[in-house]
């Protein structure tokens, strides 16, 4: 059973250690994170990279609830697989982004706009579990339940992404611009959230 949340500070998992990085879970994340980047890369290079960019995201989408699924059902989640996890997710969406960029290029505001924040701030305020005993993101909800229902929750972590794919499909540019605007206003005011935190934990 995971450890409930105590102030001032998180009871000790006893899965938070680091862990073992050659697990099952760290390899599927491996392989999808290739065959994802891969399929982008090579869309980039072909005349028509439509299927080529789909099959990268259904690679990407399709292996990061797998890896997610095998860790806990055979009990090998890690902190250290949850960085590779976080790193391996930039990597797909860095090139796919760069493939809807060749699919839709007026819709380059949006998606510049999003690629710097699900690259940069994103990136920060999912690592900051590591300030914490905990395995990953996911498990932030011992932390604050705010925080994890706005950003790691199932219906989150979906619209993160498809949301810019899903404008990029319409070719609408200001519906794009709503989303990412959207998307930054909760990450901006998530890391406020973790600054808060970090001092409440500090001054207890």
């Amino acid at each position: 059973m995971t450890s409930t949340y105590r102030t001032p500070g998180l009871a000790v998992d006893r899965r938070h250690h680091p862990g073992p990085f050659p697990t099952v879970p760290n390899v599927v994340t491996v392989v999808r994170t290739v065959l994802s980047v891969g399929l982008g890369v090579y869309g980039l290079t072909t005349p028509d990279p439509l299927w080529w960019i789909v099959g990268g995201y259904a690679v990407y989408w399709l292996g990061d609830s797998l890896d997610g699924l095998l860790a806990r059902r055979l009990d090998q989640e890690t902190r250290a697989g949850g960085v590779h996890d976080i790193v391996s997710d930039r990597a797909c969406t860095g090139v796919l982004a760069a493939g809807l960029l060749v699919l839709q290029p007026d819709l380059w505001p949006a998606i510049v706009i999003f690629l710097l924040n699900f690259m940069v701030l994103d990136t920060l305020v999912s690592l900051s579990f590591l300030l914490w005993p905990i395995v990953s993101p996911n498990y932030f909800g011992q932390v604050d339940a705010r925080v994890h229902r706005y950003n790691w929750s199932h219906p989150a972590k979906a619209l993160n992404n498809v949301g810019i794919v899903a404008a990029v499909v319409v070719a609408n540019l200001w519906l794009a611009l709503g989303i990412v605007t959207v998307q930054i206003a909760v990450k901006l005011w998530t890391a406020r959230e973790i600054i808060r935190l970090v001092e409440q934990r500090e001054m207890s």
